[in-house]
């Protein structure tokens, strides 16, 4: 018998699921990504290479195109002109005949610190940094216009060049910096910056070095624009020569006549003028019987005359080297004055250059008979350099430079003392400046180990137009010794000194002191150059082995 079979499973429903509420998120309107400013460093660079770009660019521009002014130099200029009293002589103190490439490199520092500073204004002001940019541009248009042969049209196009490029450089180096203006993704996250420290170098770097280029080469070919100093010299009515026993060929012992290439520099032209010799003209006027204007070949159908002269800078500190002897050709001063007719009135003669520099100087001073005041055209048997006033300067012997050697020389004025004051006497330098009498020693150099046994000392001393009488020599605290001096070549010149010494081990001083023609020795106590030069025994400091 079977069992009976079990009834089917009765499927149980599952329950339904709960009903889920829908979640929605509240909507929030899009919000602009948080400017991004650049690092402060990063910025400061894109400004100082953007700065360095317009700056080079002028520079170029002015190699390549006359009558474009060069900024650095414009910018210079009026710093020369604007400077307090006193500058001329801590300034020349420091860096002696370095001193315009002292002023350059200022003022090319200054302008890239500048160019750093607005850098920094562009990471949150970059329309405020594009205008301060613009007005240093217009300021040095401005001291651009200031330079005798700047051409106005072409110096503010040079300068709206200088703009262009200042600021296309700034412009995108900030871009680059911020990793552009539109908000740039790093890693996925809107508004991140996208800068690279490895990026803005090489390309700023880049930049930079091309700036550096044009700028040498700008500079380059602005020297070149230079008219050179050609031409030959007649014979002089009597030439001058050297006496025998003038050298005395000691080693170490400046040479009495110095070479063109050594022959110290100061003056105010950053930029030797550019000065052909063909259209050059020379205008006396004044207190004169009639004005006149003389050519270069008016000049040299004059008497050509040549004499040694030593010339000296009034900045020159007790035993400075701002001083130099040379043989100088040229026509007589009081001859063209003489053609011109100088009324009794005048009592200042006033030397003015192309780039309106001038010097004044007593006109009782240039007529003594006892002096040979001349215009130069040659120096040491050659026309005169470039940088030495060519095509013709003022020689006045007895008389500091500053006073009296006018370079670039276009016109002779007569005036009388009270109504012109020279570039130097609102300065606060004198009026009237004679040479001092002055003496330096050569060797031993200052610090110098020299061997024991005989020495010779020797040096130089000066009292243009005096002469010089007598030169005495102390060692430390001994007696003073007179030395030998060379055979004068005129007094007008310097000379040298020499005299021998039995040295003995240890640290020593030597002293010197000269005594011109007319028995005037010169003071001890050393006082600065201004007003009217440096008094003082020069003393140096050795040791012997």
């Amino acid at each position: 018998m079977t069992e009976p079979s079990s009834p089917p499973p009765v499927p149980v429903p599952e329950p339904a699921p709960a009903p889920v509420t829908p979640v929605v998120a509240p909507v929030v309107a899009d919000r602009p990504a948080p400017a991004v400013r650049p690092p402060r460093r990063a910025a400061a660079l894109a400004g100082l290479t953007a700065t360095g770009a317009a700056i080079a660019t002028g520079e170029l521009l002015a190699g390549l195109v006359p009558g474009i002014p060069s900024p650095i130099l414009s910018v210079g200029r009026v710093v020369i002109d604007l400077q307090p009293p006193g500058a001329k002589e801590l300034v020349v103190s420091i860096f002696g005949t370095a001193d315009k490439l002292a002023l350059e490199v200022l003022v090319l520092a200054v302008a890239l610190a500048i160019g750093a500073g607005l850098g920094v204004l562009a990471r949150a002001r970059q329309g405020s940094a594009m205008a301060v940019l613009g007005g240093f541009i217009v300021i040095g248009i401005a001291a651009g216009l200031r330079d005798p042969g700047s051409q106005p049209t072409l110096a503010v196009l040079a300068g709206l060049g200088e703009y262009l490029v200042g600021a296309t450089a700034l412009d995108r180096l900030m871009r680059l910096v911020t990793g552009g203006a539109g908000g740039a993704t790093a890693g996925g996250i809107v508004g991140a910056p996208d800068w690279s420290r490895r990026t803005l170098l090489v390309r700023g770097g880049g930049l930079a070095l091309a700036s550096l280029a044009a700028g040498v080469i700008g500079r380059l070919l602005l020297d070149r624009q230079r008219v050179p100093a050609t031409g030959s010299l007649p014979e002089p009515e009597l030439p001058a020569g050297l006496p025998a026993g003038a050298e005395l060929g000691l080693e170490g012992l400046t040479p009495i006549v110095v070479p063109n290439a050594d022959f110290y520099r100061i003056d105010t032209a950053l930029l030797v003028p550019n000065v052909d010799r063909d259209s050059w003209r020379l205008r006396i006027h004044g207190l004169v019987e009639r004005e006149v204007t003389l050519s270069y070949a008016d000049l040299l159908e004059l008497p050509v005359v040549e004499q040694y002269v030593t010339i000296a800078c009034v900045s020159n500190r007790v035993g400075g080297d701002l001083i130099g002897n040379a043989r100088w050709t040229g026509v007589r001063l009081r001859d063209v004055l003489d053609m011109a007719g100088v009324k009794d009135g005048a009592t200042q003669l006033v030397g003015r250059s192309v780039d309106d520099w001038t010097a004044g100087m007593p006109v009782s001073w240039i007529m003594d008979p006892e002096r040979e005041p001349m215009i130069a055209l040659g120096m040491n048997g050659d026309p005169l350099p470039r940088q030495h006033g060519f095509p013709a300067r003022l020689i006045v012997p007895g008389l500091f430079g500053y006073v009296s050697a006018t370079k670039w020389l276009s016109e002779l004025e007569l005036t009388t003392m009270e109504a012109f004051d020279g570039y130097w006497v609102p300065l606060g330098w004198s009026k009237e400046a004679p040479i001092l009498t002055q003496s330096r020693i050569d060797r031993p150099e200052r610090g110098a180990a020299i061997p024991a046994g005989t020495y010779t000392f020797a040096g130089l001393a000066w009292a243009p137009d005096r002469g010089i009488a007598r030169v005495e020599v102390q060692v430390d605290e001994g007696e003073w010794r007179e030395a030998s001096l060379s055979t004068p070549i005129s007094d007008t010149t310097w000379l040298q000194w020499r005299i021998d010494w039995d040295a003995t081990t240890g640290n020593h001083r030597v002293r010197v002191r000269a005594t011109d023609a007319l028995g005037e020795t010169q003071a001890e106590g050393e006082t600065r150059p201004d007003p009217d030069g440096a008094r003082g025994w020069h003393a140096v400091r050795f040791s012997v082995a």
